[in-house]
């Protein structure tokens, strides 16, 4: 198993989901990927849901934090410093849309609008150090920048989060790709905007999901009320499919 413990400043390190039907989206994630829910019995965490599997953690649930805002899966970056990020992200062009903030004993969150208006979150730890498991099935394994502005990003996370790009474009395939790395290390992707996304839909950050069988899971997300969007298709690096919840929440999956 995929065990972690901690993660280094800069790392994804968690996912979760703002969903508008909690209960709802506890039950199709349940059902989709094995995921046993644990809510927090504190009135103060607002009924945020701890997923896990096999006694680990992989992913979170909670409630829209504004009226009217969409469903959608949630990047967090591990940073030392939630409010000097913060400072970081607006004098590279970003903007605060949750301001920092503390998590109960958790740790500390704030939510950004990179260049190009694409959410992220950022994690400073305290008790919650992130995901427990990831990068195997059923657990998350790649976040991916779909973006409307390639150069704008490329000068945004080095600043704010000391990224570099792998700027080796297609990586294998037919399709302009990027790698995000930190210290060598490959930590993230992105590409350009597919031209299949509506225009009015503005850059986002996309979570994969590891399955042991992407056909299967496709099949499944269908079967319990989402939707597939693309494939299942095979790819240079395994098989994948990009896919939505109970209420329209883009994610993806991929059997590698």
């Amino acid at each position: 198993m995929a065990e972690f413990t901690s993660y280094e400043p800069g790392t994804p390190c968690w996912v979760d989901l703002g969903s508008p039907d909690v209960e709802a989206s506890r039950a199709f994630y349940g059902s989709l990927f094995g995921w046993e829910a644990n809510v927090s019995p504190d009135p103060a965490a607002g009924g945020y849901t701890l997923f896990t599997l096999r006694g680990k953690q992989v992913a979170g649930l909670g409630p829209l934090f504004g009226e009217g805002q969409p469903a959608a899966w949630s990047t967090y970056v591990r940073v030392d410093d939630a409010d000097k990020t913060a400072e970081a992200v607006v004098s590279a062009g970003g903007q605060v849309v949750v301001a920092p903030m503390d998590v109960l004993d958790a740790g500390r969150m704030a939510v950004f609008l990179d260049s190009g208006g694409a959410a992220i979150s950022v994690w400073q730890p305290g008790a919650h150090k992130g995901a427990e498991l990831a990068n195997e099935p059923g657990a998350f394994c790649w976040n991916e920048l779909d973006t409307r502005d390639v150069a704008a990003a490329k000068a945004f996370y080095p600043a704010v989060f000391g990224w570099a790009t792998d700027d080796s474009g297609a990586q294998g395939g037919p399709m302009e790709y990027y790698e995000w790395k930190l210290g060598g290390a490959v930590i993230g992707g992105m590409m350009p905007m597919p031209e299949m996304v509506p225009a009015e839909v503005p850059s986002f950050w996309m979570t994969y999901f590891a399955v042991a069988d992407a056909d299967a899971v496709a099949a499944k997300t269908v079967e319990l009320g989402g939707s597939v969007i693309l494939g299942p298709a095979d790819i240079p690096i395994g098989r994948f499919a990009i896919l939505t919840g109970p209420h329209q929440e883009t994610f993806a999956i991929i059997k590698v």
